[in-house]
């Protein structure tokens, strides 16, 4: 029995097998035809899609390609000699110095630390200010005995009041300084802390947009102030266009137009004593990319700050990873070798000329040997 249903099966199988290649081939061979004739029309039209998007990222990334490419010849060569501290530098200190967590123990400890180096200026966080201007005194109640202190193990060292808040150029909650009353809030702000002690007023207003009128302004008032009162006005700077009308196009595309123009960053520059670039935060992924877009930025700051105004370059003392800030390409060393090359090829004998020190409660011993063997020391010449 098993014997006859195999040959039978078989017989089955073999004859199931022949007939379905007999009839099915021809239809199979039919179908394939019709199906390629249905499928050029979408697979056509599928592959000319994927050229028009080539053709665009294409587009979109060589103008990109093209300034990475730029940034990184920038940062080639090197610095002329000389291109090193000229006792202009400043440093930003956290908001510690003032509210009593700090005794003459740290003040000592910083006058060791500040010795032999460029410093000249500290930035002590003394706000931030309220939305409408205004800061209380009980924000920094140990202002003046800071003042005393630094003057004590520091002669020579100035103290600023580093005042800031967030303005709502880019939502509804903010300091509004388009409004006369804040304004004015601010100037009263400002007497009070250079009542206290502070040699000046260092001011970071962000985000703050290219062509800001009520800011010019603001300076205008607040120069007349603090020059009344023989103290220095300092501010933080964002950074230049580094293609002509960028922060235009960034701004319309995310909303936050992170650069100034050129020609408003000289209408800042004209109106302040001091102005410092915060030349960090550059989105730039290898430390190359990041010291040949410090070099332009030191350039493109040289070509429009008066002779009369300090001006600083940014230094990162900081060590975050975050969108915009990569630790490990924006580093002391290839942001002051981009300051020295950018002053090198701008305008190396400029003697009002600095860096400033982002910031000291997150800054590490390989930052401050950065920092002094790169800028702030001179090398012996060879004999």
């Amino acid at each position: 029995m098993d014997e006859n249903r195999t040959a039978e099966n078989r017989t089955d199988e073999d004859r199931t097998d022949e007939d379905r290649t007999d009839e099915d081939r021809t239809e199979e061979n039919r179908t394939d035809e019709d199906r390629t004739g249905e499928d050029r029309k979408p697979r056509s039209r599928k592959r000319r899609v994927l050229r028009v998007a080539a053709v665009v990222l294409v587009l979109l990334l060589l103008p990109l390609l093209t300034a990475e490419a730029a940034l990184r010849l920038n940062y080639t060569g090197d610095p002329a000699p000389g291109t090193r501290t000229r006792h202009q530098d400043a440093l930003w200190l956290g908001h510690a110095w003032v509210d009593g967590r700090k005794t003459d123990r740290d003040v000592e400890a910083l006058a060791r630390r500040l010795k032999g180096t460029g410093i000249r200026d500290l930035y002590v966080h003394s706000g931030p200010l309220e939305h409408d201007g205004t800061l209380p005194e009980s924000a920094y109640p140990k202002a003046r005995w800071l003042v005393g202190a630094v003057h004590r193990e520091l002669p020579g060292v100035r103290v600023q009041a580093w005042l800031g808040d967030k303005l709502a150029s880019e939502g509804p909650e903010g300091l509004r300084l388009d409004r006369p009353a804040t304004r004015a809030a601010i100037l009263g702000s400002t007497r009070a802390v250079l009542a206290t002690g502070f040699e000046g007023a260092h001011f970071d207003l962000e985000p703050l947009h290219s062509g800001d009128r009520d800011y010019l302004g603001l300076l205008d008032d607040l120069r007349g102030l603090t020059h009344a009162r023989g103290a220095v006005l300092s501010v933080a700077a964002h950074q230049i266009d580094p293609l002509p009308a960028f922060h235009s196009f960034w701004g319309t595309t995310t909303g936050h137009p992170k650069w100034w123009s050129q020609a408003y960053f000289g209408q800042v520059a004209r109106r302040v004593d001091q102005i410092a670039v915060m030349s960090y935060d550059t989105m730039q992924p290898l430390q190359s990319l990041y010291g040949g877009y410090v070099a332009q930025q030191t350039s493109l700051a040289l070509e429009v700050t008066p002779d009369g105004t300090d001006l600083l370059m940014g230094l990162p003392f900081y060590h975050e990873n975050r969108f915009g800030h990569w630790a490990h390409a924006e580093t002391v060393p290839a942001a002051v070798r981009g300051v020295r090359l950018g002053l090198s090829r701008t305008d190396a004998d400029r003697a009002r000329f600095g860096v400033a020190l982002y910031v000291d409660f997150a800054a590490t011993e390989a930052d401050w040997t950065a920092y002094r063997d790169d800028w702030a020391v001179t090398p012996r010449s060879a004999s």
